[in-house]
């Protein structure tokens, strides 16, 4: 019998296990230290327009790292003339929600 939904719910869920128990691999480079590892997840989830939580797993994995929030803010504006202003603004809310901000109280 498949688990097709078991497997559906744990990428849905953003199982970090996922990647090793479906593909056998960890994706773990082994020379780029964790916190850089972690901003360069966090770049790329806003160049692929990476759902919200994501955003969540990935800053606190940043944060955990030793990663500052200034740091995470700067990876949004260093990345702008790459992927573009409009996809930063997009992820900025999401990001801002990882980071516990409010920004739904400014924009108001």
């Amino acid at each position: 019998m498949s688990n097709y939904a078991e497997r559906l719910r744990r990428l849905a869920a953003n199982d970090p296990r996922v990647m090793l128990d479906e593909l056998g691999v960890a994706p773990e480079p082994v020379s780029i230290d964790s916190r850089t590892l972690a901003l360069i997840r966090l770049a790329s989830l806003v160049a692929v327009g990476g759902s919200e939580p994501s955003f969540g797993e990935h800053a606190d994995a940043a944060l955990d790292a030793g990663a500052t929030t200034d740091e995470i803010v700067d990876v949004l504006i260093g990345i702008t003339p790459v992927v573009g202003l409009p996809r930063v603004v997009s992820a900025a809310p999401a990001l801002a929600r990882a980071l516990g901000i409010d920004v739904e109280a400014y924009l108001d």
